[in-house]
């Protein structure tokens, strides 16, 4: 098992999930595949927990992953934090757990990658400015690109965290969404398959950098990073 080789040029790759097309998406084990690589960032997911407390986790539930009907934010850090994840084989493995904000971070930290996390769901100001002080408190604030797909999330976290990069998650390259992400200065996600030579540079045009999701065809990679990208977000590609 590997990732897939290609020519980045200038473009900067970042590891969906770590690199979830080797290790279970969203886990410690992910995280530090993408670590050992040469990855310029690691992308993953967090929610609020019914208690208050963050963890990593991509959906709401866990019925994709693990089976289980089990509520992300309906649930415990302590009761989420028992659970095992099956490998990609599906056999469960006692190390694939649902990690802590703090372990992302501190494997990001130890590897040397830009963490790149996405606020899921909308969350109150209270907890984005909770999330952004775990990241300030480890010293990683400046290495941490803040991403959404909920515009509020990343006004607030903007108003609350002048100086944090931030990108606004879309899967459509629309007026609205550019005057939005103008307005805010807020760096671009989106859907590589909406993205235009034209739009990109509209983007840089008004000094904002360009990422995009989530990319596994070396093919499409090489057009997008032909097109000017500033960053690739993949689950494979290397």
């Amino acid at each position: 098992m590997n990732t897939v080789k290609i020519d980045k040029k200038n473009c900067l790759l970042i590891a969906h999930r770590g690199v979830s097309g080797l290790e279970r998406e969203n886990t410690c084990a992910a995280f530090v595949a993408a670590g050992v690589k040469t990855y310029y960032g690691i992308e993953t997911d967090v929610h609020v927990t019914a208690d208050g407390k963050y963890v990593i986790f991509h959906d709401d539930d866990l019925r994709r992953v693990a089976g289980l009907e089990t509520n992300v934010e309906k649930s415990t850090f302590e009761e989420l934090s028992k659970i095992r994840l099956p490998d990609m084989d599906g056999n469960t493995r006692s190390d694939l757990c649902l990690p802590a904000l703090n372990d992302y971070v501190a494997i990001c930290r130890k590897y040397d990658k830009t963490a790149v996390l996405e606020l899921k769901s909308r969350i109150t100001r209270e907890h984005i400015g909770k999330i952004a002080a775990v990241v300030k408190d480890m010293g990683w604030f400046n290495r941490t690109v803040f991403i959404s797909f909920n515009g509020d999330n990343l006004v607030d976290l903007r108003e609350l965290c002048p100086d944090a990069e931030i990108q606004f998650l879309a899967g459509e390259a629309t007026e609205e969404n550019f005057r939005f992400m103008e307005k805010y200065h807020l760096g671009a996600d989106l859907y590589w398959e909406c993205l235009t030579p034209e739009y990109i540079a509209r983007l840089h045009g008004a000094g904002l950098k360009v990422n995009c999701w989530t990319v596994d065809k070396p093919e499409a990679a090489e057009k997008l990073i032909e097109m000017g990208v500033d960053f690739i977000t993949t689950n494979i590609l290397e």
